[in-house]
């Protein structure tokens, strides 16, 4: 299970996100313009014969109900997480601005989306986090509708979550159909301007074939943590956050860094007594197969190789982890120190869980409120600047061989006032 740096380094520095096609992607095409072309009808047909119920949508009533059906400790979880995650997005930055010269008026309008649409996988395990994770810092943005979609028979958990984050409305309506619906939009669903949220391989390849008729913040692959630790870290605390990564799916990466040989060995130990007693043990057990402890010269080329994997989840688990926070490059989140697990921060610390995969963290962060706005620029010029500025404008554009666009131009150039 230990291997050396050199033994993961072309994988850490080749990695890249990848969807499974197999017979997938015909079908999901098929389910899409069949969707796009006859609406509801093509949404029921696809609905009942994939999970077995026509598609409803769900009323508000039956959200708060559910919400008032809860435990008490689990309606104090779903609020405590909401309102840590609401209070973190509205730190946020979210403000344009107009400034006015004597040149005229330059500026940016930040505006929120429309509408937005919020994928909620179904299943045995409901994922009410991923309800709350999108859902409440859409509101903050101030996102005029929050569209749900979970598959038929939504948990009751689902409808909670969905009451406490403030959304909008909720269909029962699942798979590579309910992307379908939310990107082109029915007599019942409301087409939607960004599709937000996890799924399987079909859902996935959905949200990639509509890309373009709506936004999409990402395409989520498999999850992922990279621990970089050092002799302070216990080796329990150690495995537990590698097995509850692991435990997602057989393709999830649940990867430990350390220079420390002994720790490591005591890590590898850990988790064979953690895992005799583990639910999803099997589960667990292939994805740290295809993931493992790396033994690494020292931490500074720990954080290198971090960087080279640019990990969804990337914890500090060293005595000083702020004195190493200026080395990281790419990483989707940050957590540091041993208390700061992955674990909270998929259910509670504040920022949202989504966040991205398959080596993205190189170019992309997590969700953030701007992954909610519009960015629109204003410019509104005196006479006296564009036409100083007409002549040059006119000489680039006659370069690119736009004449019209250099005519255009030279007419301002003559109009000073």
């Amino acid at each position: 299970m230990i291997r050396t740096a050199e033994q993961v380094r072309d994988r850490f520095a080749n990695r890249r996100l990848t969807v499974e096609y197999g017979d997938a992607l015909e079908t999901v095409r098929t389910i899409l313009k069949s969707v796009e072309l006859e609406g509801d009808a093509a949404l029921d047909r696809w609905s009942e014969q994939l999970d077995g119920a026509r598609v409803q949508e769900i009323p508000k009533r039956e959200w708060r109900e559910a919400y008032e059906g809860l435990e008490a400790g689990l309606r104090d979880a779903l609020e405590t997480a909401k309102e840590r995650v609401e209070a973190f997005y509205r730190k946020e930055p979210q403000g344009g601005f107009l400034e006015a010269t004597p040149e005229g008026v330059l500026g940016q309008l930040v505006r929120p989306l429309d509408r937005v649409g919020v994928y909620v996988p179904g299943g045995s395990a409901p994922l009410i986090s991923s309800v709350l994770m999108a859902a409440v810092p859409a509101k903050v943005a101030g996102v005029g509708e929050i569209v749900l979609a979970s598959p038929p028979r939504v948990h009751p958990a689902i409808l909670a979550a969905a009451w406490v984050a403030g959304a909008d409305r909720l269909f029962a309506m699942g798979g590579a159909q309910a992307i379908a619906a939310m990107a082109y939009g029915t007599e019942r669903v409301p087409r939607v301007d960004k599709v937000m949220g996890p799924g399987n391989r079909y859902v996935v390849l959905a949200k990639r074939e509509v890309y373009g008729s709506v936004g999409m913040e990402a395409l989520p692959g498999p999850t992922e943590t990279l621990i970089v630790a050092d002799a302070s870290a216990d080796p329990r605390l150690l495995a537990a956050d590698l097995l509850a990564q692991a435990e997602h799916g057989p393709d999830s990466e649940a990867w430990l860094l350390s220079p420390e040989g002994e720790l490591l060995e005591a890590v590898a130990a850990e988790l064979e007594r953690q895992l005799s007693d583990l639910p999803r043990a099997d589960v667990a057990r292939q994805a740290l197969a295809r993931s493992g402890l790396v033994r690494v010269e020292s931490l500074e080329q720990a954080l290198e190789w971090a960087n080279l994997y640019a990990p969804e989840h990337l914890c500090l688990s060293v005595r000083e982890p702020l004195e190493h926070l200026g080395q990281v490059r790419n990483a989707g989140g940050i957590f540091l120190g041993e208390h700061s697990c992955e674990a909270l921060g998929d259910y509670i610390a504040g920022p949202s869980h989504v966040m991205p995969t398959g080596g993205t963290a190189r170019y992309g962060g997590g969700l953030a409120l701007r992954d909610f706005l519009k960015v629109i620029p204003v410019v509104g010029l005196s006479g006296q600047t564009a036409a100083r500025l007409a002549g040059l404008g006119a000489r680039l554009a006659r370069e690119e061989g736009l004449e019209g666009h250099a005519r255009a131009l030279d007419l301002r150039a003559r109009h000073e006032t």
